[in-house]
């Protein structure tokens, strides 16, 4: 049995087609999933538009954001049966011995490969994913909204795990993509005040975010606001748009003793001298990724209606018509495109 799947081939730009493949089979500890909804993240475009940072398995099925049923068991798989309503974690191949993997952060296992750059990924009807990092989906949740519980999760560890949020604290939050729309309402729901800071061409994702999850939204300089409060500069910064200079701009505005969180992906070399960030005592802290508890606490946040990722999704489009969706991402006419194999 065949089914059509987007597929990234080569490493030039555009080489990305809806390409026929074999169902996956599946090892004794894998399920089959029957993919209901896959979300269209940044970096499919990036490997689309061969603006990407990271070694890609050509030619691999793109697509890490999604949920569906599981259509088939490995002969070794317990606490799971066909038809169970489920989304997947990312890390689809780790050591299981890796000091890190030992230690719960299998996503910073250096060996670790994800869906749609290392693996097969999502965009298909079926996708073979390991038991050991499938979540439940309660029935009241629905798959167009569950399949972004992987770029929350992103935003959770971003926000939640790697800053140090309190009630109060203002925020500035650099690029109103995906991320850095998610990353903005999570530090709302952490009680800080936020600003989202875009370019010209941002108007409507921030306007999105103000509207819908109580941001401030900026169009290019964040200064004055970052300092409004007492001159010193925001509490903290979470730079997602991932630019060096988004870099600079963070380091200008933070106050001094203030952190940094940083999501977004950019390969271009800093070009600018980091002794601010000294002098000013400002914590720089990485963010990758995701594991097990944070999916559980955000799985958590949707169900309960306190995160709603339904102003953020632009449309749903039949997989046979995944250029449009990715094009109207890429021009930003859309903030999250959805596909829906079946």
């Amino acid at each position: 049995m065949k089914s059509a799947a987007v597929v990234n081939f080569a490493p030039e730009p555009e080489s990305v087609e809806l390409r026929e493949i074999d169902r996956p089979s599946i090892g004794p500890e894998d399920v089959l999933l029957e993919v209901a909804n896959v979300g269209v993240c940044g970096s499919d475009l990036h490997q689309w538009t061969a603006n990407h940072s990271w070694p890609v398995n050509y030619p691999v099925v793109l697509g890490h954001e999604f949920g569906g049923h599981i259509a088939e068991l490995g002969s070794a798989v317990q606490g799971w049966k066909e038809g169970d309503r489920v989304v997947s974690e990312t890390a689809a191949i780790i050591d299981q011995q890796n000091p890190m993997t030992r230690r719960g952060l299998y996503n910073l296992d250096p060996s670790r490969k994800g869906f749609g750059y290392g693996v097969d990924g999502a965009m298909t009807k079926y996708v073979r994913v390991p038991a050991r990092i499938l979540h439940s989906v309660p029935d009241a949740l629905p798959f167009e909204h569950a399949c972004l519980t992987e770029p929350c999760c992103v935003a959770y560890n971003a926000v939640v795990r790697n800053a140090r949020i309190e009630p109060g604290d203002r925020v500035v939050v650099l690029g109103p993509g995906t991320i850095g729309i998610l990353c903005a309402a999570m530090a709302r729901l952490c009680g800080a005040e936020v600003a989202l800071v875009g370019l010209e061409s941002d108007r409507r994702r921030l306007e999105i975010a103000q509207k819908h999850y109580g941001c401030e939204g900026i169009v290019g300089d964040a200064s004055e606001w970052a300092r409004r409060r007492d001159g010193l500069g925001c509490d903290g910064v979470i730079d997602a748009a991932g630019a060096s200079a988004t870099l600079k701009i963070a380091i200008d505005v933070v106050r001094p003793a203030g952190w940094i969180s940083k999501v977004g992906w950019g390969p271009q070399p800093l070009g600018f001298n980091l002794d601010p960030l000294v002098q000013k005592n400002v914590t720089l802290q990485g963010s990758f990724s995701h594991n097990w508890p944070i999916w559980e606490r955000v799985l958590a946040l949707l169900t309960s209606g306190q995160l709603n990722v339904q102003p953020i999704i632009g449309g749903v489009w039949p997989i046979d018509q995944w250029h449009e969706a990715f094009e109207k991402m890429h021009q930003g006419e859309v903030v999250k495109s959805v596909l829906q194999p079946s």
